[in-house]
């Protein structure tokens, strides 16, 4: 796909060339399988994951471009599923190589360090912790890849302005420049953001609430090095004592987000010379710096009642929106997506029964409930609501300064990770630590090598169409028939794979560092089978098992029950 250099916000984006869409030169579709309004984050990996999987999927968008049009950064923060996803895609080295890879995070209270982190401490994955990176380069990568499938239709300049939905299939309305037109969709991913006119046009129940708070964003150039580590002052001396968040993006740029007063005049607090200020104030009169981008936000959180609604899923900014707080927004919206896409392949491909689609639902709100409980803890601490959840900050703050237990109360990050699917938020801090993962838990992609030694990864068992992957642990004595001819049978919806075994016909991985076993908690002598989903998440583990218990645990995975 061609595209043209324009600026935006400090940068320089690809602006992407309007074709007028076959609807109106008389060659259009009848119907199309498969539409997705939005080309943001999540509808943007919703269908390069579909591609990836040979989904092909049209997408339209109001812009031309990838991000929003003056606003510099936005998101900036991906954590290791995210990134894990995007090496299924195959752009997380370009990710890698343009961000700012980072694990440690502090907390401050003034000149002190009341909590610290370091994330990679604990990972077994091949990707890092966390990535920064200005949100419209990840765009613009999966806009790459996209284009490089070659099975997505991506309108640009294709806005949505009218929506029906029938009994199977919708009809949008769409304008453009050459004139308007009209789709029939079996399928429909909204896609479209906070003001979603898909949403508005069915009329889902919606509660939402705006943040008190006024935050405003400075990205800088600075002529000395600072340490790539996530800074949060709670109370910065040098922002009047309130919040200030400081970290690292690709090119350079450093992110500052300065917390201003419920009353602030934004467009007062946004000018160059004010922004300036405030960043003497916090580093000295001599840095030397160049503001890239100066913008204002406030935020509200907002979640959707039903995230299907017969044809149309919502995902993303349409389905929640939340504070920027834990880096929760853009990641989950992409975690959205990797939901969705391989339930819609396994539909649209006749392999899984449609209910299958009704467990996006189903995980997926549990997921941004758990998201949006989280962010509004982080916000009402940053900004408390009242006098006693004031009280309450400054004395965890204090004891945190001298006493180690207290330290984590001043956990101001929480930072985004997988959700446990089937299982409440609350029961997420009980997780087995000797067994292994939960069933509904995302397994981290390890590295691993093949038997002719060449390394690989856990995803790479799970590129292409959509297929679960069983693994066997110490296969069962007597089995070895009955697994092979099982595996046989499964394929290629199943893939079935062994550990460090030795049955002959099932494919094998090593795993001579441990991790898979101890990521699987597969650290005994003892039969067991794990199933795990195309996203990642282990459906099943049964010990002592037989091909009646894998048919059947694989058959309530395809229904959407783990």
């Amino acid at each position: 796909m061609t595209a043209t250099p324009v600026q935006s916000g400090g940068y320089t984006l690809p602006e992407y060339a309007f074709r007028v869409p076959p609807e109106l030169s008389g060659h259009g579709h009848a119907r199309y399988p498969l539409v997705i309004i939005g080309a943001g984050l999540a509808g943007l990996a919703l269908a390069c994951d579909l591609a990836e999987r040979g989904v092909p999927a049209v997408v339209l968008d109001d812009d031309n471009t990838i991000g929003v049009r003056g606003a510099s950064s936005r998101g900036i923060v991906y954590a290791q599923k995210t990134l894990e996803i995007m090496d299924r895609f195959g752009i997380y080295d370009r990710i890698r190589a343009k961000g700012a890879v980072w694990s440690v995070g502090k907390t401050l209270a003034g000149h002190d360090v009341v909590y610290e982190f370091d994330a990679g401490a604990a990972s077994a994955s091949k990707q890092s912790p966390f990535i920064n990176l200005q949100q419209f380069y990840l765009e613009w990568f999966m806009v790459d890849r996209i284009t490089e499938f070659g099975l997505t239709d991506l309108r640009w300049q294709n806005k949505v302005v009218g929506y029906a939905q029938h009994g199977d299939h919708a009809v949008i309305d769409v304008e453009t420049p050459a004139g308007r037109y009209a789709l029939e969709a079996g399928w429909v991913c909204d896609c479209s953001g906070v003001n979603s006119p898909v949403r508005d046009a069915l009329c889902v129940p919606m509660t939402q609430a705006r943040g008190i708070d006024r935050w405003c964003i400075s990205d800088v150039r600075f002529k000395q090095k600072l340490p790539i580590e996530r800074w949060t002052w709670v109370e910065a001396p040098f922002n009047d004592n309130r919040a200030v968040w400081q970290h690292l993006m690709a090119d350079d740029v450093w992110r500052m987000d300065f917390q201003m007063g419920p009353e602030t005049d934004l467009d007062y607090v946004s000018r160059h010379d004010v922004a300036a200020d405030r960043l003497r104030r916090q580093l000295g009169d001599d840095v030397e710096f160049e503001l890239v981008w100066v913008g204002p936000y406030s935020y509200r959180a907002q979640l959707i009642e039903k995230f299907r609604v017969g044809r149309t899923f919502f995902l993303g900014d349409s389905a929640h929106a939340m504070s920027p707080f834990g880096a929760r927004g853009g990641n989950s919206g992409i975690q959205d997506a990797e939901n969705l896409a391989w339930k819609l392949a396994l539909v649209l491909d006749g392999a899984a029964p449609e209910s299958l689609l009704d467990s996006y639902h189903a995980e997926r709100r549990p997921a941004a409930q758990f998201n949006i409980m989280t962010t509004r803890r982080t916000a009402r601490y940053l900004q408390p609501e009242s006098p006693a959840e004031k009280i309450l900050r400054d004395a965890a703050i204090s004891l945190a300064k001298e006493y180690p237990f207290a330290r984590n109360l001043c956990n101001t990050g929480r930072l985004s990770n997988s959700f446990i699917y089937g299982k409440p938020p609350s029961s997420r801090a009980q997780k087995h630590k000797v067994h292994g993962v939960d069933v509904g838990e995302a397994v981290q992609n390890v590295e691993l090598t093949t038997p002719d030694g060449r390394k690989a990864a856990l995803v790479d068992l799970f590129r292409g169409k959509a297929a679960f992957v069983g693994f066997w642990s110490h296969s069962p004595v007597g089995m070895t028939s009955e697994i092979v001819k099982l595996a046989n049978a499964s394929a290629p919806l199943l893939r079935m794979v062994e550990i460090d075994g030795k049955v002959t016909g099932l494919s094998t991985v090593r795993d001579h560092a441990g991790k898979l076993a101890r990521a699987l908690g597969a650290q005994n002598k003892k039969p067991v089978f794990y199933l795990l989903r195309p996203d990642m998440h282990l459906a099943a583990r049964i010990e002592q098992p037989d091909a009646r218990k894998v048919k059947a645990a694989l058959r309530r995975a395809m229904e959407g029950d783990t």
